[in-house]
């Protein structure tokens, strides 16, 4: 087992005013060669926005794009036609694909908003740009690792144009999860969003991240209420 090692305190880090960002991965003006993605996944951002603000329309083209609220509510609108508010709970994935322009704002004009940004490479280049959205509930999350998007289109699961899935999930203290990797050519990356967990003999706390490769299963111990996000990517 192979593994990488992403202390919170040592991501990039911007603060333009209405936007304070913190990225696992290199990103705008952050450049860390060593750091430019992990197998599929090239984007893990940590986004507040301040009330009233956010991303003017602009485009993407060829990258699945997820994004996971974790406090407050955030607006969407594509130029496919789609609109919606996505709050603590929900996902929301775009193909960008040929090419999408879109635009995220708070949809609070006072609170905060606080969410994750994951770029993927995609499978297939040029599909039709799509959009979906899900909301998942405690229960599904409680105590396991409850799988958000998938490789696959399956009801309940949001569907990404990659051999990926992502899992989420709420954890009380001294819960063992383990999870067993799809193929060999993939690796996982654990992002733990509140909590702390030990994986092996690596303990890491809030925002830390590991990528594992090499490996056919991965078993952690959790030691406080903890969640967790796993991310299944193909490495290349």
């Amino acid at each position: 087992m192979n593994t990488v090692i992403h202390k919170s305190e040592l991501r990039g880090h911007a603060n333009h005013g209405w936007l304070d960002t913190h990225h696992t991965f290199s990103f705008g003006m952050y450049h860390d060669p060593s750091r430019v993605h992990f197998g599929m996944l090239r984007v893990l951002n940590d986004d507040f926005v301040i009330g009233g603000a956010g991303f003017g329309k602009h485009g993407h083209d060829n990258m699945e794009i997820i994004s996971i609220p974790l406090q407050g509510s955030l607006a969407h609108s594509d130029s496919t036609g789609n609109e919606g508010i996505i709050s603590t709970g929900d996902i929301q994935i775009m193909s960008a694909g040929s090419g999408i322009q879109h635009a995220e704002y708070n949809a609070s004009e006072t609170e905060l908003v606080n969410f994750l940004q994951l770029w993927i490479f995609p499978k297939e280049r040029n599909i039709s740009p799509r959009y979906d959205q899900l909301t998942f509930t405690k229960e599904q999350l409680r105590n396991r690792l409850y799988n958000i998007v998938s490789a696959t289109e399956k009801e309940g699961t949001l569907w990404i144009n990659q051999d990926a899935e992502l899992y989420l999930g709420e954890f009380d203290e001294l819960i063992q999860i383990s999870h067993a990797l799809k193929s060999a050519n993939h690796g996982i990356y654990v992002f733990v969003i509140e909590g702390s967990v030990t994986i092996g003999d690596i303990t890491l706390n809030k925002r830390d991240g590991i990528g594992i490769y090499d490996a056919d299963s991965v078993l952690a111990t959790v030691h406080e209420q903890s969640k967790i996000l796993l991310i299944e990517v193909p490495m290349k």
